[in-house]
């Protein structure tokens, strides 16, 4: 296990926000792709 002294709480708080921040991006990016698929199957269905 890392040693992280004193600054355990705002290191382990850093990681925390890393990773909340990565997820949300990582959620956005399949959400626009569902949508942007869907836009262009709708867009292909009307010619």
């Amino acid at each position: 296990m890392m040693q992280l002294g004193d600054y355990a709480g705002t290191v382990l708080a850093a990681y925390g926000v890393s990773l909340v921040l990565i997820a949300g991006l990582v959620w956005h990016t399949v959400a626009a792709n569902a949508r942007a698929r869907r836009a262009l199957q709708e867009h292909e269905r009307n010619g």
